[in-house]
């Protein structure tokens, strides 16, 4: 169990960290534009009345991508070390930071879940 929720974890790390460039289906502005990552939003034109909201949400999922793979490698280490408490605290961690963008990023919140729920059986 433990080098399968590791692989889960890495797996997670990873795509986090790419958060920004995989993107997801988020929309701005009164039209709804949709802006799939943060290459589109900055791509927008700059007189566009949303690129700025745009831009922001995909540099706060950028940072949310970071800490998540931070926290990751943190509970990676911790199952390493055997102290699966930690471990399951820093995916915590992951999960509430993932919360803002909860059914875009589908990422942490389902692995917390999931583990949270094995270690309780």
């Amino acid at each position: 169990m433990k080098d399968e929720m590791m692989r889960w974890i890495e797996k997670a790390i990873e795509a986090s960290s790419r958060w920004p460039e995989t993107g997801w289906a988020a929309t701005f502005g009164t039209r709804n534009v949709e802006v799939p990552n943060l290459k589109a939003a900055e791509a927008l034109p700059k007189t566009a009345v949303y690129r700025e909201e745009a831009v922001n949400y995909w540099h706060q999922v950028r940072l949310a991508g970071v800490d998540t793979a931070e926290a990751g490698r943190k509970a990676l280490d911790a199952l390493a070390h055997g102290d699966s408490c930690r471990a399951i605290d820093a995916l915590y961690f992951c999960h509430y930071l993932e919360k803002p963008f909860e059914g875009r990023a589908n990422t942490w919140i389902p692995l917390y879940e999931a583990i949270r729920e094995s270690s309780a059986a």
